[in-house]
């Protein structure tokens, strides 16, 4: 497994206006441009080779590409070469998905005999979807053991289905490589409701999606907060509950700031780029323009309004605190802090939560005795995550995972099959009772939640569900750039000592556009 999992390689691609007289074949010159870099990656990644079937892709715009057959051997099967010289091959007659992005996928790959991580999967979905569609066959793998998206690429077999992190993937993965597609009409055809579905994840997808709609929202790795009894019972502090507002849990995390004999204890942490992405305003920082593709020297964001100096400044007086300086929110159980379980708060994932009540779902193997040993300093408690001002359920913009049914599937019918199953009441339930939040919120969903993960038992999961979504605004007529906001707080706060408006508008005029300039000079548009 490599030493960053969840950054998976891209080839590059080169940006332009979206001016048509440019393009070839009624492609946007952005497109069109693009793909023509991507042409010159991929040959100079694969040293000077173009896999079988590229240049089809690359000259068809993301949005309209037509389908195309993988490089079959005489045995109707597609080899996939890797580094891990691992064979991987898939059938024509399989259904290929592909994950990525989310860590219990990628759990028991470096344990397993042969090292390649299914566990979760099967567990989760791939046995439903047998059972639900009995001759379906599927073929599954895990970025990035044993194959990475650029060696599915270059094989020239696309996967049928793909689950993938929409809010930063989109742009950085799927995008370039040509695999997405709008499947407004197909949604619509397989008879997939959106409107029950989590409204947040729904125009958090729809927000990169460049007019259109590039996939499925699954489930939500929701953020919460967890707060460890044990500090709070020491120096007798109550605990926070649902709907606590920022005021409310400063004031806290100024009392549980403290020294007590050798045991230093540091009161809160929340992670200030996802706060600052995921912002619960639903503020975008990307200006309006007169088109979904503009060239990069045409993206404008705005920084310096007053709801994203308020929202900046609501988090950095947590940051002034004297001794809470920002480590890392994995301080909750160990972290960069020297002892385990002296952090009284942190802003963290779903996902965390099961690892830190030791589902072994969630935890690699290998780490479940270092889990184990920590968790004996913690007495896990979780609530919803702060809301801006008393009797607001604004919460987070959902960190969502989503399906994908990329234009080159062989299997497209059947994949739409399975994403209607996958958001389906039944299934939403299953997703729900595995400890994640799933995006159909119905009683029954809502209710299963945990079940079947039996180290949540002594856990109230009650703020879970809590809480909506919020809703990204105003992002018709831009283009997703992934954005350096470390610069705000980590940077220029943290590191330089600056206030937040002056750190906002040097982020604002300087360090985004000499990011996207830099991105754009070396072929890449986000």
């Amino acid at each position: 497994m490599s030493k960053n999992p969840n950054t998976p390689g891209v080839p590059p691609h080169t940006p332009a206006s979206d001016d048509p007289s440019a393009a070839s074949g009624g492609l946007s010159r952005r497109g069109f441009v693009r793909n023509g870099a991507l042409l010159g990656g991929l040959a100079a990644a694969f040293g000077g080779v173009l896999p079988a079937g590229t240049a089809a892709a690359a000259t068809t715009s993301s949005t309209t590409a037509t389908p195309r057959s993988g490089v079959n051997s005489a045995t109707g099967t597609v080899d996939i070469p890797n580094k891990y010289n691992k064979p991987f091959s898939v059938a024509d007659d399989e259904l290929f998905v592909f994950a990525a992005n989310f860590k219990p996928f990628e759990l028991g790959g470096d344990d397993a005999p042969d090292r390649q991580a299914q566990g979760f999967f099967n567990t989760v979905f791939g046995d439903a979807i047998r059972a639900k569609f009995p001759n379906l066959k599927i073929k599954y793998a895990t970025w990035d053991y044993p194959i990475r998206y650029e060696d599915i690429a270059k094989a020239g077999r696309v996967p049928d289905l793909i689950l993938e992190d929409p809010r930063l993937r989109i742009d950085r993965d799927l995008e370039p490589l040509g695999w997405t597609q709008d499947i407004t009409a197909l949604v619509q055809g397989a008879g997939i409701d959106l409107t029950k579905l989590n409204l947040g994840a729904v125009e958090q997808l729809k927000s990169r999606s460049d007019g259109g709609l590039y996939g499925v929202p699954l489930w939500i790795d929701e953020s919460l907060l967890f707060y460890n009894k044990l500090i709070f019972d020491k120096f007798r502090v109550k605990y926070p509950t649902v709907g606590s507002t920022y005021d409310d849990v400063y004031r806290t995390a100024q009392k549980l700031t403290r020294q007590d004999g050798l045991d230093f204890y540091k009161g809160y942490m929340q992670h200030p780029d996802n706060y600052l992405a995921m912002n619960q305003l639903g503020l975008y920082p990307f200006v309006p323009g007169s088109s979904e593709q503009p060239a990069p020297e045409d993206v404008k964001v705005n920084l310096t309004t007053a709801d994203w100096k308020s929202i900046a400044n609501n988090l950095y007086r947590f940051l002034m605190i004297p001794r809470n300086n920002f480590t890392t929110v994995d301080d909750f159980f160990k972290g960069d802090m020297s002892f385990p379980g002296h952090l009284a708060m942190a802003v963290n994932s779903l996902s965390k939560l099961n690892a830190y009540a030791l589902s072994p779902y969630y935890i690699k193997p290998s780490d479940a005795a270092k889990y184990a040993e920590w968790a004996k300093s913690v007495k896990l408690g979780v609530t919803s995550m702060p809301v801006l001002s008393r009797g607001s359920k604004a919460i987070y913009q959902p960190d969502t995972r989503a399906a994908f049914v990329p234009p080159q599937s062989k299997h497209q019918d059947q994949a739409l099959d399975v994403v209607k199953y996958l958001v389906s009441e039944e299934m939403q339930t299953r997703i729900s009772a595995y400890g994640m939040k799933a995006v159909l919120p119905t009683d029954a969903v809502v209710n299963a939640f945990g079940t079947s993960i039996p180290e949540l038992s002594a856990v109230d999961t009650s703020a879970v569900y809590w809480g909506e979504n919020a809703v990204i605004k105003n992002y018709k007529n831009t283009e997703y750039w992934d954005i350096p906001l470390y610069k705000v707080f980590r940077q220029h706060v943290l590191k330089d000592g600056m206030d937040v408006n002056s750190s906002l508008q040097v982020a604002e005029q300087q360090d985004i556009p000499d990011y996207i300039k830099a991105q754009a000079a070396a072929g890449f548009t986000w």
